[in-house]
Order: C-alpha cells, then sequence, then structure tokens
C-alpha cells in the first residue's frame, strides 16, 4: 500500500509516523518538509497529499501541520477527497468506517508516540466502510462530483 504523508514543518511527530508507516511495510511518498527538510506552506501540503490519493498514486495519505486544521482543509479542498482531523484512535476508526475517510489529518503540537501509533492502526485496520453508511458516503460522493 502507497501512503502519501507530508508536513508543513520538520516536526519529530512527522517523521516518526512516516518510519512508522515504512517500519510496518507501507511504501511512504513523503512530502512537504518530509521531503525537503524545510518549513514547507500547509496549503501546498494539503493539496499535494490529497491530489496524490486522488489520482490513485497513493492508497491513502497523512497530512500534519501544528494544529492539523489547516491540511485538514486544503486537502477537503481536493475533489474525491474526504480528509479526518483526528485525535485519537477512536476518530481515527470512526473516520474510516463511518465516513470513509481516505486522507488523516493530524496535529504535531498534540501527538505523541503511542497515540500516533495507536491512530495509525486503527486507520489501517479498517478495509471497508460499515455498510450501514453506504448511502450517506455516497451522497458525499455525489456532492463532490457536482461541486
Amino acid at each position: 500500500m502507497r501512503v502519501a504523508v507530508g508536513s508543513d514543518d520538520t516536526y519529530y511527530i512527522a517523521r516518526f509516523v512516516a518510519d512508522e508507516l515504512e517500519r510496518r511495510g507501507f511504501e511512504v511518498i513523503r512530502l512537504g518538509s518530509l521531503a525537503t527538510g524545510k518549513p514547507y506552506p500547509w496549503p501546498q501540503v494539503g493539496l499535494e497529499v490529497a491530489r496524490l490519493v486522488a489520482e490513485g498514486k497513493a492508497d491513502t495519505g497523512v497530512v500534519i501541520c501544528y494544529t492539523g486544521t489547516g491540511v485538514s482543509i486544503a486537502a477537503n479542498k481536493v475533489k474525491g477527497v474526504r480528509a479526518a482531523l483526528c485525535f485519537d484512535a477512536k476518530n481515527a476508526r470512526g473516520a474510516r468506517l463511518w465516513n470513509d475517510a481516505n486522507v488523516l489529518a493530524l496535529s504535531a503540537r498534540l501527538l505523541s508516540e503511542e497515540v500516533a501509533k495507536e491512530i495509525l492502526e486503527e486507520w489501517f485496520s479498517v478495509r471497508e466502510p460499515d455498510p450501514s453508511e453506504r448511502e450517506n458516503i455516497e451522497f458525499l460522493k455525489r456532492v463532490d462530483a457536482e461541486g
């Protein structure tokens, strides 16, 4: 599985998340400051990760900024992307299960290694959304397609 991971700054936790995904056997595409080693505009990070997901060049994405909010907003501007800002494992599981989220947004300020591992575990444990949510997810896909 290919995972696009982008951050707007060289946060320790952003590097940790990318390294942890590689340790788990994922192919990681590093973007933003994870690729350049320098601060990178948060809107660009969100858009670049989201575009790779929307174009099928990545199976899912992870975006990180100080609060996680900016990259989440930017990623959600790309058609076909459903980015979810998650602060714990339950939010991550719910975002995948009930919302079919395909981009995970994280806060560099609030995330510890332990919580990051828990979030990643839940995010990647959900293979398919809950069938009872299919109608809601399809509705959002139609809204997205209509613009």
